[in-house]
């Protein structure tokens, strides 16, 4: 047995001793939640103001003694740019530099732990800008149990899965610096089988693995999901999960739908980030709450002032409880939540949120005009034979990549496009359609950016046919 797997092996044994722990906290009253977040928000500003010099400065004069959820919003945020430029001061292990950070990740794929205790793993993210996260030896542990732990708890609830090995397919990233397929490494066990078929794989391998495999958990980023779905209604996917997860990806309502009835069981919604891991967990009535023993998340609008349950967000600050080797307080990332004013069925007291549909990034600017990807997903979702699409902005419009699964009429389809486009005050914007057989997907996670603003186009796009118009 390799040092790595020893080490593997004693990882997973200190996850599953934490678990119960963060399996009870599920029941907890709001009252407790409350309690404890500000227990946990004093221990982390504490730590580090003591342990980084960049904290050290930046929260120079907090009284941490009387630190609670409403002082903390007069802190200021910090952001990527932030954590990547002022990485060695931010951390608060000297040893663990940006530069040995990247270094170990160069060597990620054989099998090792940062100075035998540390977890790396990188995102994208959708500014693009590269990011990099590392988590201690119970860090990296309470991400995983924190991530899923409804189902370590549905499972050792359930009989007849007590009694058997879980097997997990995985339909996400292929690289292990990426979290979900560090994950499915690190705290694979008999018990829990994970078995991964990268994204980027030929559909057809795809299936064949999971129809090898037969699931009882399918997690998949939302655009494979769609995929998926439309091979199983063709009865090419043959496999009867009892829960089906979405993550990484906007879970799109024809999405969910399409998978609830190909396989006949509730679509979880996973908000999972890199820098806090599981951010808003699937519960068995597949409502999304927010982990708010584990972090502290704050909806703002697009000046940081805070936004009301039921309103949508255009940003987050999140401030990750847990992780103190890497202290990450007001973290601004720019996913558009919306805290859902009513409470789970389930009786939780954590939070919900709403199926998350976009990001600040990912609205188009045409001069002094601003539109939402809803204005192409409402004409896009309409055409059943999409089974997924790209739209690539452009000065005067968009270019628009799809795979097509079925007829689909895109001269009617561009005519919608170009008449919503119009409607926001864009004056004769020009749509160009292009069917593909397969999108262009980021290196590394793989993930698809479903909407790349013109800053960021610099893709090489192939077709077999482009059909082009303006109104």
């Amino acid at each position: 047995m390799s040092d790595y797997e020893r080490q593997r092996k004693r990882h997973l044994a200190r996850a599953l001793t934490l678990a119960p722990d963060l399996i009870e906290r599920l029941e907890w009253s709001a009252d407790q939640l409350a309690v404890h977040r500000v227990q946990r928000l004093r221990e982390l500003v504490g730590y580090a103001i003591g342990g980084s010099p960049w904290h050290r400065e930046r929260l120079a004069g907090v009284d941490v003694a009387r630190l609670d959820e409403a002082t903390l919003r007069a802190l200021p945020p910090m952001t990527k740019t932030d954590l990547m430029a002022h990485f060695d001061k931010i951390v608060t292990d000297g040893r663990v530099t940006l530069d040995r950070v990247n270094a170990h990740l160069e060597t990620v794929s054989t099998g090792s732990y940062l100075l035998d205790q540390y977890t790396a793993i990188t995102s994208g993210g959708s500014s693009e800008q590269r990011g990099v996260f590392v988590y201690d030896w119970d860090g990296w542990a309470t991400f995983w149990v924190g991530l899923f732990r409804y189902l370590l708890r549905a499972k050792w609830a359930d009989p007849e899965l007590a009694s058997r090995p879980m097997v997990w397919g995985w339909v996400m990233a292929a690289h292990f610096t990426h979290a979900t397929a560090a994950l499915s490494r690190t705290f694979a066990s008999s018990d829990s089988i994970n078995l991964r078929f990268p994204v980027t794989l030929p559909t057809e391998r795809i299936v064949a693995g999971l129809n090898e495999a037969q699931p009882d958990i399918l997690v998949g980023y939302a655009s494979a999901l769609y995929v998926l779905s439309a091979e199983a209604e063709a009865g090419r996917l043959r496999i009867a999960p009892r829960k089906v997860l979405s993550s990484a990806e906007p879970l799109l309502p024809e999405t969910r739908a399409a998978a609830e009835r190909a396989w006949n069981v509730g679509v979880g919604n996973v908000w999972g980030t890199s820098e806090v891991g599981g951010t808003a967990i699937p519960c068995d009535h597949s409502g999304s709450h927010l982990g708010a023993d584990l972090m502290i998340v704050e909806p703002v609008d697009e000046h940081g002032h805070p936004v009301a349950p039921g309103e949508p967000s255009a940003k987050v600050y999140l401030t990750n409880l847990y992780n103190h080797t890497m202290p990450l307080i007001r973290y601004e990332i720019t996913d558009e939540i919306t805290v859902l004013p009513q409470h789970c069925p389930c009786g939780s007291a954590m939070p919900c949120i709403g199926d998350i549909q976009g990001r600040l990034d990912d609205v188009f600017e045409y001069a002094d005009r601003r539109v939402h990807p809803h204005v192409f997903r409402s004409a896009l979702s309409q055409h059943a034979g999409i089974v997924e699409y790209q739209v690539h902005q452009t000065p005067h419009g968009a270019h628009i990549a799809i795979r097509p699964h079925g007829r689909v009429d895109l001269d009617q389809l561009r005519r919608e496009l170009a008449e919503a486009l119009h409607a926001t005050g864009l004056e004769s914007p020009n749509i160009t359609l292009e069917t593909v057989e397969r999108l262009k997907r980021d290196d590394g996670p793989a993930k698809l950016k479903r909407f790349v603003p013109l800053a960021n186009e610099d893709s090489q796009r192939t077709g077999r046919h482009t059909l082009a118009a303006t109104i």
